[in-house]
């Protein structure tokens, strides 16, 4: 008997989110896998709630934007639409084809391209919220990625990002991972994973839970300063000013 096909490579991310954006009233699920076989499910009509029914931390950094604004990671476009609402000039960074798609749809401006692909634009207020500084991916790319925004950045500009710190949990499954990472030589909350929805599956890719020290560490070398942080419980946000 032949094994069954595993899922294809491809846009996962983006179905999930056309899919969810066809019928707003009927969930679909996100499943993100990590490469120790956990799966983690997430009701994908998140991605387009409004922001009365956001939590404070996103809240506030969206009343905090100021000027030209770079929405990192802006999938479905939450965050943009409410900026934009404000009367701010917002444009979003997503890689995702169908979210891009999805995002446009919804009136926000899209550069379709990963973060180390930027190259136009000069910004005001850089966002990465919904735990997006976690696309800092790790120790060895967050200095460089970091750098790169203060290039498409103003005099004066700020970076609000939103993370989550790893280790205010008592699961004995994500605290057996930890220790693995650190057996492997990684930080404990740098996560290897892929989005699946459906049949599809995206590429690994890591994403990294990092605590507020390790922030600090990985900012001191680049042109921005921690100026400010704001606790909701495990979830931060922090200020990074140029």
């Amino acid at each position: 008997m032949e094994n069954a096909p595993g899922p294809r490579l491809g846009d996962a991310f983006g179905e999930l989110l056309v899919a969810q954006d066809c019928d707003l009233a009927t969930p679909q699920y996100e499943l993100v896998e990590r490469d120790d076989g956990f799966i983690g499910v997430t009701d994908a009509r998140i991605y387009f709630r409004e922001a009365p029914e956001w939590g404070p931390l996103e809240r506030h950094a969206c009343e905090q934007a100021q000027g030209r604004v770079l929405d990192v990671g802006c999938g479905a476009g939450r965050h943009s639409i409410s900026m934009i609402a404000r009367g701010l000039d917002v444009t979003g960074l997503e890689p995702s084809p169908g979210a891009a798609h999805v995002a446009r749809s919804r009136g926000v401006p899209v550069i379709q391209k990963r973060l180390d692909q930027l190259t136009e634009g000069t910004f005001d207020t850089v966002v990465m919220l919904g735990n997006n500084l976690s696309l800092l991916a790790g120790p060895d790319t967050a200095v460089a990625t970091l750098t790169k925004l203060a290039h498409h950045a103003g005099p004066g500009a700020i970076l609000l990002g939103q993370a989550m710190d790893p280790y205010g949990t008592k699961d004995p499954l994500h605290l057996r991972y930890h220790e693995w990472n650190r057996v492997r030589g990684r930080p404990g909350g740098q996560l290897r994973i892929r989005v699946r929805f459906r049949g599809t599956a995206t590429d690994w890719f890591d994403y990294w839970f990092l605590t507020v020290d390790e922030l600090a560490a990985v900012v001191e070398p680049t042109p921005w300063t921690l100026s400010n942080l704001e606790h909701s419980g495990p979830a931060y946000l922090a200020t990074l000013t140029l």
